[in-house]
């Protein structure tokens, strides 16, 4: 990774995160909590940009604009708005079970 792509990296989140901070009070608090969630499940496409992040962030801004209340966003659930949004994304879990598979059939 050249250095211009990583101050670009950080320049985005930045503004990545002030866009979150802009955000009403329950929706940070949601927001920050997603964003746990999936640094702890790991899907494999959160790491390439702010991409998934940045769309949860859109979707809460449109909501703020129209009143709504995060939880009329997310629904009451939000582990299973998260693992809807993430359902055909490869984790890292799924691709270390990949890998101890593909070690577990080589010929020994």
């Amino acid at each position: 990774m050249r250095i211009q792509d990583m101050i670009n990296g950080k320049k985005e989140w930045r503004a990545h995160v002030a866009r979150v901070k802009a955000l009403p009070h329950d929706y940070q608090v949601v927001y920050n909590e997603i964003q746990k969630y999936f640094f702890k499940v790991g899907p494999v496409e959160l790491t390439e940009g702010t991409g998934l992040l940045s769309g949860i962030v859109d979707l809460f801004e449109e909501g703020v604009s129209l009143g709504k209340g995060v939880l009329e966003v997310t629904g009451s659930d939000v582990a299973a708005f998260c693992d809807d949004l993430i359902k055909d994304s490869k984790t890292y879990a799924d691709v270390y079970q990949e890998s101890v598979v593909q070690e577990s059939n080589k010929p020994k």
